[in-house]
């Protein structure tokens, strides 16, 4: 997966001088504070954010104003599923690393992001079934389950489903990327391998097993979080990272909730869009657990 920070970073470099305290210090000497108001170039918050580009990437099919607000709101949520994305790609990183404390911080980020996420749901909850069949049927069969960015981030929460990924077939590169993201071990693989690297008693075949499947919960998994948490010390990284991860995976839970309620709330138990079963396929994903020996741990603790 090709990070898309990355890929902007030569036009950026290209058109953001950076500038140095002693600059800046010297800049609002010469102004007596005022901020700067001239510019060679671009202004340098727009070539640095790309503000100008974001806001014309809007294009409404109708003439409803409501239409505005779908529109955006799901391209906020993409931009949380990349910045979420990003933040358990540097967590794999740390942990692969054994670096458990450092990887404490992109989890506490990730789930602030994620808080942010759910929070983008209330910019729809004024959207009645008459609000949203105003434009619904100019959609086409366009539907968040399409979202290749949100199969990214379910694939690295450890929830995989390798038929999900056939509708990108014809975008080759969107293919490719998901396919490298199932093959790829989640979040969770890295943990468990952690775990078994820290001494606890893992089966071999669990450790090596195909991590485009998705992963079956197993007793040891559970039994070595009841031992973690049995531990309460401050010095107990693992306990730390077994609660940042639960606030992350209650996050996300969060928002899949969220999304069968916005769901009922504009068009009930109809069909959805992208010809799944709407509201019945959504409720049925659910019972899919991110990390699940995490929570499963509790009733023995």
């Amino acid at each position: 997966m090709v990070d898309q920070t990355d890929r902007r970073a030569p036009n950026r470099r290209a058109t953001v001088q950076p500038v140095t305290p002693g600059q800046r210090a010297a800049q609002a000497a010469r102004t007596g504070g005022e901020p700067t108001l001239e510019f060679a170039d671009m202004v340098p918050y727009d070539a640095y954010v790309q503000a100008s580009a974001l806001h014309k990437m809007q294009h409404p099919l109708s003439s409803d104003p409501g239409e505005m607000s779908f529109l955006m709101v799901s391209q906020i949520m993409e931009l949380y599923f990349g910045l979420t994305c990003h933040e358990l790609r540097e967590t794999q990183r740390l942990i692969r690393a054994d670096q458990i404390w450092e990887a404490l911080a992109p989890l506490g980020r990730a789930k602030l992001h994620l808080e942010g996420l759910n929070a983008a749901w209330q910019g729809l909850r004024w959207m009645s079934p008459a609000d949203f069949n105003r434009f619904r049927n100019l959609l086409g069969e366009a539907s968040g389950f399409q979202s290749a960015m949100y199969r990214q981030l379910e694939f690295l929460l450890g929830l995989r489903d390798p038929t999900l990924i056939r509708p990108f077939r014809r975008q080759a590169e969107v293919h490719a990327e998901l396919s490298a993201a199932l093959t790829t071990p989640s979040l969770w693989d890295d943990v468990l391998a952690l775990l078994a690297r820290r001494g606890f008693d893992l089966p071999a075949d669990l450790l090596d097993r195909d991590v485009a499947v998705e992963h079956d919960p197993h007793p040891l998994v559970e039994a070595a979080w009841v031992r973690i948490y049995d531990d309460a010390s401050p010095d107990n990284h693992l306990r730390l990272l077994g609660e940042a991860l639960s606030a992350v995976a209650e996050e996300f839970g969060d928002w899949r909730w969220n999304h069968v309620k916005a769901v009922q709330r504009t068009m009930g138990a109809k069909v959805g869009s992208g010809g799944s079963a709407g509201l019945a396929w959504l409720q049925r994903s659910m019972a899919r657990v991110v990390f699940p020996e995490l929570w499963s741990a509790r009733t023995a603790m």
